[in-house]
């Protein structure tokens, strides 16, 4: 069995080690957040979340429970909602026993705060070739929009009932995005992937999408057409908070990029990537999120904690 904050820490080490950024880049951003702590007022420290010195994750987090307390079973969904906390109440009351709920899409000030895990999106970027300074420039706007978007939100509302009802609360987003992002971009490493068609083929070969295309939402194709050739595959769309700047695309198509797998994208976005003649495979958005969280919740299971999967999450084990 594992702590509450045992377990957390662990999911952390492992979206570092999965990071586009490299556990180097993550390090520097550390880094860069101890120096502005360093600086503040001690009025303005006292504001300050600690745990942001360690946790390079925003958007995840410990959020409701004792950090301390040992759990032996997690109801895990990509939302947790009021409905899902009161179903856990109810299974409670059943003798369930049910310790901690385990959330993908954040809550409380994780959600406040996304927009500010969207600043690797750059780095990501960078790294497929655009210039760090011309991803900033595009990505700027469309951060302080996601801040604007979700500033008048219930942050708090999931996480309040869970309190209510003595359950903990965990939510680990960019941390599995980074593992489903890993995943991608290890697998088409590995993968000869010619055409369009041949990306597709790849990615419904994976259970979770497996399971999706049996409920008509597998991987499918918004942009360009199956016998196009791939060119450069990017798994961009994955992880770096929500969807990115739709101006990324002309400037990923000059970079040399053919093909983004996305886990979902807007009309905008469709749109963009057709008039840059960049194919867009859309790989499914529960399901890519199911991903990340199964290969952490692997870990958890590994250390004898039962799970009990809700909310979307499509669970498939890949401990023998």
């Amino acid at each position: 069995m594992a702590t509450l904050k045992e377990m957390y820490t662990e999911a952390v080490e492992l979206g570092i080690d999965a990071d586009p950024r490299g556990r180097d880049g993550v390090e520097k951003l550390l880094a860069r957040r101890k120096k502005e702590y360093d600086g503040l007022s001690e009025k303005q420290k006292a504001e300050y979340h600690e745990e942001d010195l360690w946790d390079p994750y925003i958007d995840s987090g410990i959020f409701a429970g004792d950090p301390d307390k040992e759990v032996k079973k997690i109801m895990a969904g990509i939302d947790i909602d009021v409905g899902e906390v009161a179903i856990a109440g109810l299974m409670n009351q059943q003798g369930a026993g049910i310790d901690a709920l385990v959330a993908h899409h954040p809550q409380a000030k994780a959600y406040a705060a996304l927009h500010e895990v969207m600043e690797m999106q750059s780095e990501n970027m960078a790294r497929y070739g655009v210039p760090i300074n011309v991803a900033e420039g595009i990505m700027r706007e469309r951060i302080n929009e996601v801040a604007r978007k979700i500033s008048p939100r219930n942050h708090t509302q999931s996480v309040d009932a869970a309190k209510l009802l003595g359950l903990s609360y965990v939510c680990t987003h960019t941390i599995a995005d980074n593992m489903v992002f890993r995943f991608l971009e290890d697998l088409f490493n590995e993968k000869s992937a010619e055409t369009v068609g041949d990306v597709i083929a790849v990615l419904k070969e994976i259970p979770e999408y497996q399971v999706a295309m049996k409920s008509k939402a597998g991987p499918t194709l918004f942009a360009g057409g199956e016998k196009n050739r791939a060119g450069k595959i990017a798994p961009l769309e994955i992880t770096g908070g929500t969807e990115g700047s739709p101006m990324i695309y002309e400037k990923l198509a000059q970079a040399g990029v053919g093909t983004i797998i996305a886990m979902h994208a807007s009309e905008e976005h469709r749109t963009e990537a057709m008039k840059n003649h960049i194919n867009l495979v859309i790989a499914g958005h529960m399901s890519s999120d199911s991903i990340g969280m199964n290969l952490v919740l692997d870990k958890f299971e590994a250390k004898g904690v039962e799970i009990v999967p809700c909310s979307g999450l499509i669970r498939v084990s890949r401990n023998k």
